[in-house]
């Protein structure tokens, strides 16, 4: 633990996964941690992530240690891994959230599978209606659903949780959009084993 519960890493992460990530900190005592967030409705505008990602950076270098950045790539083709080269900074491996929370290997045999998935997280589940139905406008024009899903079999759910509502939620969407229903247990996946790698360089400072 960081000497006298002082927060020494940022880590710049979405607000789609807040939840899980102080779920992850409280859980391994990794009080020297900080979550960082920023506005989960950048997933219907990747191409303002970098960015927004740059100026998170820039504007807490001088009120932390180290910066982790905990978003994959995002749909950004490769911007984000650009940004972060030109700022020094590090990021979780994996091309999203899906991939990180399911494990890298799970989520390639995943899309082996069935390539036609499409993907809801606790957070998404719950914010379906918010950020997919209204988000795409499927609310104002339904007939979307159909050639915005045209290639689409299934709705895999990553649960994060055991929570029923939740669930209930995920297949309510499915049902919405048409798709069949399935549901994969991920717990906080590769995010937990991934932070628990970070050192605190506060204690190591504080020993030596």
């Amino acid at each position: 633990m960081a000497a006298s519960g002082q927060q020494t890493t940022l880590l710049i992460t979405c607000g789609a996964i807040a939840r899980e990530i102080i779920a992850v900190l409280k859980k391994n005592g990794l009080d020297f941690m900080k979550g960082g967030c920023l506005p989960a409705h950048l997933h219907n505008t990747p191409q303002q992530i970098p960015e927004a990602i740059r100026n998170k950076i820039r504007k807490s270098r001088d009120k932390f240690q180290n910066i982790t950045v905990l978003y994959g790539d995002c749909g950004t083709g490769g911007k984000i891994d650009a940004v972060l080269a030109e700022e020094g900074v590090e990021r979780i491996t994996g091309a999203h959230c899906y991939e990180v929370f399911a494990g890298h290997q799970a989520f390639a045999d995943i899309m082996d599978t069935e390539v036609g998935t499409f993907f809801l997280t606790d957070f998404l589940a719950q914010h379906f209606d918010r950020l997919v139905w209204r988000g795409l406008g499927f609310d104002k024009n339904p007939r979307l659903v159909k050639l915005y899903f045209a290639n689409y079999t299934r709705l895999l759910y990553l649960a994060q949780s055991d929570n029923l509502q939740i669930h209930q939620k995920a297949q309510n969407a499915a049902e919405k959009l048409g798709l069949r229903f399935e549901i994969y247990r991920t717990g906080y996946g590769c995010y937990e084993t991934f932070l628990a790698t970070i050192p605190n360089t506060s204690a190591q400072k504080q020993t030596r």
